[in-house]
């Protein structure tokens, strides 16, 4: 196994362990750590080898936009619905505040047509985020949700760890249609 998926795979379950004890000394640092790991290494400064620039630095935008035969998701969908998750989690679940995508207007930067987190999406639709989302205006929105998501992360104490989520953030997730209804399991998972 490369060295670089194993520290991953490693840090993860020890991770894991450290959530479960409430270890926030411990865990906070590592999440830190392996959330650089699947983000650009110019948005976290970190010296971590990175998933992101190990995926796309290389890559064409032909080649990110591209949606794989069988209507799999392309590179380009899989970038936006990780940023929508992250972002919709940790803005609006975990610290109680506005999404970026709608607050900044990463709608109209990036030139796409939704707003929710691109769950349920058919292979039409897919094909069609992927091929009209503006590439770089979709990896600066990631870096700034992840840049973000560090801000919240660094402010967690021991007992949000264990705190459940507030009904009415699950609420309003739903009402800024921030999730479809389709996709409405996510955000009874998140609940």
């Amino acid at each position: 196994m490369d060295p670089n998926r194993k520290l991953w795979n490693d840090n993860h379950q020890k991770l894991n362990r450290l959530l479960s004890k409430g270890d926030r000394a411990a865990a906070i640092p590592l999440f830190l750590d392996q959330h650089a790991m699947v983000h650009s290494a110019k948005v976290t400064k970190s010296k971590l080898w990175s998933f992101e620039d190990e995926l796309l630095d290389d890559m064409s935008a032909e080649e990110i936009r591209q949606v794989p035969p069988g209507g799999e998701h392309s590179i380009a969908w899989i970038l936006f619905h990780l940023a929508r998750i992250e972002d919709i989690t940790m803005n609006m679940l975990v610290a109680g505040t506005p999404q970026l995508f709608t607050r900044d207007d990463w709608v109209m930067k990036m030139n796409v047509s939704i707003l929710h987190s691109a769950n349920k999406m058919d292979e039409q639709s897919v094909a069609g985020l992927s091929a009209r989302v503006d590439l770089q205006c979709l990896r600066r929105y990631r870096a700034t949700v992840a840049r973000r998501t560090r801000q919240i992360v660094g402010k967690l104490g021991a007992e949000d760890f264990k705190r459940q989520v507030d009904p009415s953030r699950i609420e309003k997730v739903l009402s800024e249609g921030a999730v479809t209804p389709e996709a409405v399991e996510i955000a009874n998972y998140w609940g």
